[in-house]
């Protein structure tokens, strides 16, 4: 399976917890032989169809800016859902992935979503392959100033909440983006919170009141392990 690192979290975390690419192998089977890219530097695999599975990590950078690696990698991943094959795009993922078939990507017109939210999922995802067995309702971790102001056409809204429209969405059979961060932990998403807090302030937040909401989200974290499950069925497939 490839991973696209799109981006490198804060040094101060990166010290703490590793980075972004290190968190997505905790969280997704240790089964799978697993290959990083660093997209961010030009990094990209060869062809699609090498790979039994894509993630796509989170990132700093914005999805708008369009700097020519990140439009490389939307070209490529375009390329990856035209082939079929299983991919998980999350945060600056979701958005790249909804940029790259067409879908609308920017600042969210409310601002910034940080902290430990609750996610609703729609009608719809109770025959997704991937949310199926989840509850209609749960936790999760985000942190983002760009959302997906449009889906993709033809694309399946799958989750939102009150803030973000668009928390999860399919586009064909096997290709997801979702706005959370199921590789983040509780003392993640409270060293996020606590790097943003002087940002924060002055967005009229009150950080310790956010650092001191944050729970543990394990079935948002359980998404990483229902994807590899998804890509082993393929490959065996």
């Amino acid at each position: 399976m490839a991973v696209l690192k799109t981006g490198s979290t804060y040094p101060s975390i990166k010290e703490e917890f590793g980075d972004f690419d290190q968190w997505f192998l905790r969280g997704l089977s240790s089964g799978l032989d697993i290959t990083v890219f660093n997209a961010e530097a030009g990094e990209l695999p060869a062809n699609p169809v090498d790979w039994d599975g894509v993630v796509v990590t989170g990132s700093p950078a914005m999805v708008s800016d369009r700097k020519p690696w990140s439009e490389s990698a939307a070209q490529w991943l375009a390329r990856v859902v035209d082939k079929t094959i299983p991919l998980l795009g999350v945060c600056y993922g979701h958005q790249l992935l909804a940029h790259a078939l067409g879908g609308e990507v920017g600042y969210h017109p409310e601002g910034r979503e940080s902290g430990t939210k609750r996610i609703e999922l729609l009608a719809s995802a109770q025959e997704d392959p991937l949310f199926l067995d989840m509850p209609p309702n749960f936790s999760a971790q985000l942190t983002h100033k760009q959302s997906v102001l449009s889906l993709p056409p033809g694309a399946v809204l799958l989750g939102r909440n009150e803030f973000e429209p668009h928390q999860a969405f399919r586009v064909g059979k096997c290709a997801w983006g979702v706005q959370f961060h199921p590789e983040f932990s509780s003392a993640v998403m409270k060293a996020y919170l606590g790097v943003q807090a002087p940002d924060l302030e002055r967005e009229g937040f009150n950080p310790h009141t956010m650092i001191n909401s944050v729970t543990d989200a394990p079935e948002a974290s359980g998404l990483l392990e229902r994807f590899s499950d998804l890509v082993k069925e393929n490959h065996a497939g």
